[in-house]
């Protein structure tokens, strides 16, 4: 009465991209182990030794394990940091400054979390515009200079509250 179509008979297919096996997919780098140089790819990263340089793993997850140290720019998707590091970090969804972190560098991502107790210098920039790398990179001013006065500072005008800085047309009351 019932028949059973082939969609229905076939086996189920197995996919490697599923999501539990994205969360498998991850190297690692070990406690024992410096790497100087930059490092690019396409997969989760743990850092448990010593890297100098940048790692750009944009589309990807980066943890900076508890033995971690990395004096790198870091771009990546999430930012995890359990270790230390000096650099900038760029996450294009959130940057996370675990207790035990130690961050001294820059930080560029729209959601940013430093638990109770973690050690972090530097600015953070929240700006969730979704500007590119190379916009993101952090443009450090002073608000007293003027780029027409070539490091002389800009004395603000004082100005009366309820009055506007602007001279008043003439020809008035």
């Amino acid at each position: 009465m019932w028949k059973k179509t082939d969609q229905e008979t076939a086996e189920p297919t197995y996919t490697p991209n599923s999501s539990v096996d994205k969360l498998k997919e991850r190297a690692t780098i070990g406690a024992s182990i410096f790497v100087r140089g930059d490092l690019e790819g396409e997969e989760d990263l743990m850092v448990q030794g010593r890297v100098e340089g940048k790692i750009d793993l944009s589309k990807n997850n980066v943890t900076i394990g508890s033995k971690g140290r990395v004096k790198a720019d870091v771009y990546a998707k999430i930012i995890s940091v359990e270790g230390e590091v000096e650099g900038n970090l760029f996450g294009a969804e959130k940057i996370i400054i675990r207790k035990s972190g130690r961050v001294k560098g820059n930080l560029v991502a729209p959601r940013v979390s430093l638990e109770d107790g973690s050690n972090f210098k530097g600015s953070i920039d929240m700006d969730s515009s979704g500007r590119t790398r190379d916009e993101e990179k952090p443009r450090i001013t002073s608000p007293m200079k003027s780029s027409n006065d070539k490091g002389k500072a800009d004395t603000p005008k004082k100005v009366p509250l309820g009055l506007s800085a602007d001279p008043a047309p003439s020809g008035g009351r």
